[in-house]
Formats: structure tokens, sequence, C-alpha cells
């Protein structure tokens, strides 16, 4: 009954005292071990080349050229739009109208087409970033043909009341309606069927630049000296009085005390005097207005102690300012003569309105300038004084 028992006891102790069969068996373990390492690996190293592969595949569709991508990204109505401008083929723009995608951004043929958000976006950022009153007026968006502005140009009367004592009657304030009509500014960029048939020309961002220059050199006049006749309303189109007899509808002047010029004996009083002549209301939110030739004759000035009244901007977009308040150089400001308006300080965002329409039509004319495509741009832009108490001039003259 013993002898399988002391068998097993004397083989294990044989194997125990056998080292070369123990390290035998160590080995066998190690190697099988060894292989599930390799194993695990070698699915870990194929895996991460999978994702390298996917990724290469990603970045290739990344780096593809400029155009292939922007055309990928565009929206139907971009596609369509600039399908538009380089072939005159407006099927793809009607079809957004008829299948209801994009019924606001559709015109009568026979009115043009109306430009593309980012195109539109563009051409709208240029105006707002130009040297024109519009940068410093208030600037408002409207559906209508005219917008009315309401305007309280006289103050609520007020009193003092006793415990027992009746209050009296208070003045009531006057409120003007002030309407600005809008009127239809125009471009009429041209370029050859070639250009456009060339698939690398950036049609859409060369047109934008295009009509965004030539709305801003013509708006920046109008807002200044634009006679209300199918333009906007300029501030210098409005009688100007002295301040002393200043009343509402007309602007008020301060007079250098010189014919044409500063005074000679006092150039920077005259400043002064216009800077102090504009409401302490205004002042805090004011600007100077003028053309670069009058700037180089202020810049010049200094106060009793010699210190320049002009100072530089510290930084690249900010102003220069004089006697502390922001100049906006705007080109169309009359130069210094006799008599003229060659500086305005005040509040144009209180004291001048741009009313606009937030549409931009395009017609494409292939017929009238061949063998070159006009593109006629329009928009509906109106402007005029909202605060005659606002703005002040300075008159170059005696009295």
């Amino acid at each position: 009954m013993n002898k399988p028992e002391s068998k097993s006891r004397a083989d294990s102790a044989a194997l125990g005292q056998n080292p070369h069969v123990e390290m035998k068996s160590a080995v066998a373990g190690f190697l099988e071990d060894f292989k599930l390492f390799q194993s695990e690996i070698k699915s870990q190293l194929n895996e991460q080349e999978n994702r390298l592969a996917m990724l290469d595949r990603k970045s290739i569709a990344m780096s593809r050229p400029p155009l292939a991508h922007a055309g990928e990204s565009e929206t139907p109505h971009q596609k369509a739009f600039a399908a538009y401008l380089r072939t005159g083929d407006d099927d793809g723009l009607r079809g957004l109208c008829f299948e209801g995608k994009a019924l606001s951004t559709h015109v009568a043929a026979d009115g043009g087409y109306l430009v593309d958000p980012q195109t539109a976006a563009e051409i709208i950022g240029v105006l707002r970033g130009s040297s024109s009153i519009r940068s410093v007026a208030n600037v408002v968006s409207v559906e209508a043909t005219a917008f009315d502005v309401l305007v309280d140009h006289t103050d609520a009367g007020a009193g003092w009341a006793t415990e027992t004592d009746p209050a009296g009657e208070t003045d009531t304030p006057q409120v003007e309606r002030i309407s600005i009509p809008l009127h239809e500014l125009s471009a009429l960029p041209r370029a050859s069927q070639r250009l456009l048939d060339d698939s690398a020309f950036d049609v859409e961002g060369w047109l934008a630049q295009r009509i965004a220059d030539k709305f801003s050199r013509a708006e920046a006049q109008a807002f200044i000296s634009g006679d209300g006749n199918e333009k906007p309303t300029g501030f210098l189109t409005y009688p100007a009085v002295d301040n002393d007899l200043w009343s509402w509808g007309v602007l008020g002047y301060v007079p250098t005390g010189a014919d044409g010029d500063f005074n000679p004996n006092e150039p920077a009083d005259a400043i002064v005097d216009l800077v102090y002549s504009l409401g302490a209301r205004y002042r805090a939110n004011a600007t100077f207005v003028m053309n670069s030739k009058t700037a180089g004759a202020v810049r010049k000035m200094k106060d009793a102690d010699g210190r320049f009244l002009w100072s530089d901007g510290l930084a690249a977009a900010e102003p220069a300012r004089l006697m502390g308040y922001p100049v906006l150089i705007a080109e169309d400001m009359p130069d210094i003569s006799t008599e003229s308006f060659a500086i305005a300080f005040g509040d144009f965002r209180a004291g001048y309105t741009v009313a606009e329409r937030p549409d931009l039509r395009i017609l494409r004319d292939p017929f009238s300038a061949k063998p070159h495509v006009l593109f006629y741009a329009t928009k509906r832009v109106g402007g005029d004084v909202s605060d005659f108490s606002a703005i002040k001039l300075l008159k170059f003259a005696v009295s």
C-alpha cells in the first residue's frame, strides 16, 4: 500500500537534487512568457500603425490646395453666387430660392442677387474701419426706406417743492423728429472674362475689395458735404452761426480771430475755445475731425508752457490726440482758407446717424463693356445730423 507514495517521494527528491532539470524547466517557462509578450507588442504596434495611417490621411486631406478646400467648405449659396459671378449662371441661385432654402438671399434677376454673407461681412468690415464719419457716428441697420430719430433737444423742467405748498407746473420737453431717408449707393467694378475663367482667381475677394473701396470713398464725402439730393446730408451742409447765437437746426462755430488762418499771436486759443464751446455731456466722447493738411498745421501748436497740444497714438491702431481728444483724419474736410470750416469737434455718435440696409446686391453685366464684365453693386444708405448741439465747428475768420 505504501510503495507508490514512497516512489513519488523518491522521484521528487531526485528532481530536486538535479539542477539541470530545474534550469531547463525555468527556461521553458521564460520562453513561453516571452512569446506572449512579443505577441502583445506586435498587436500594439499594428494598432499604432493603423492610427498613424488614419492621421496621415486626415493630414493629406487638410493640406489640399486652398481653392479645393475652400470649395468643399463653401455653402450652397456661396457656390451658386461664385458661379453667377464667373459665368452668369444663376440657376443655382434661382434653385435655392425655389426650394425655399434661402428665400432671403434672392432678388429678382433684373435687380441682381444679394451678395453672400461672407463677402458682405468683408465689405461692411472695411467700411466700418475706414477713415470716415461712419467710424465715429451712430450706425443703425434698418429694413425700411427711412429711419426716424426722436430727439429731445430741451431739458424737462424741474423745481423744488415743500411738504405743504402745491407743486408748480414744469416746462414740457420738446421732441424733434428727424427722418433720415435711405439713398442708393452704387459701384461698377469690372474684370475681364479671361480673368474670371481662371479658377485660381478669387473673384469674391477681389469684388469685395473693389466695392468696399468705391463705397467708402463715396460715403466719406457725402457724410461731410453731401447735399441730401439722392445722397446723405453732410453735417457741413447745414447753416452755421456764431456759437453765442446757436439754436436748434444749425451748427455753432467758434472763429479763429484771423481771416483764413489761426490767430498769429495766440493760435492755440481757438482750439481751446472750440473744445469748451461743446457741452460737458458731449465732451467725454468727442472727436476732432480734419484733413491731413490741417493736421499738419495744428500739430505744431504749443501751449503757454511750450508743450505740444498734439500727441501721436502709442499703438498702431490708436488715433492721434489733440488736447487729449482723438483726431479723425478725414480727407474730405475743407482746407484752411478764408471763412472755411476746416475743423469740427463733437460727439458724432450722438450728433450724426448713419442708417443702412444690411443687404448688398450684385448685377452681372457682360454686354455693356465687352470684353470686360461689369458688376453693378448697390446698397441703400442714408445719413444726417441727429443732434445739432453735439457738433461744433472752427471757422477760419475774424468773426
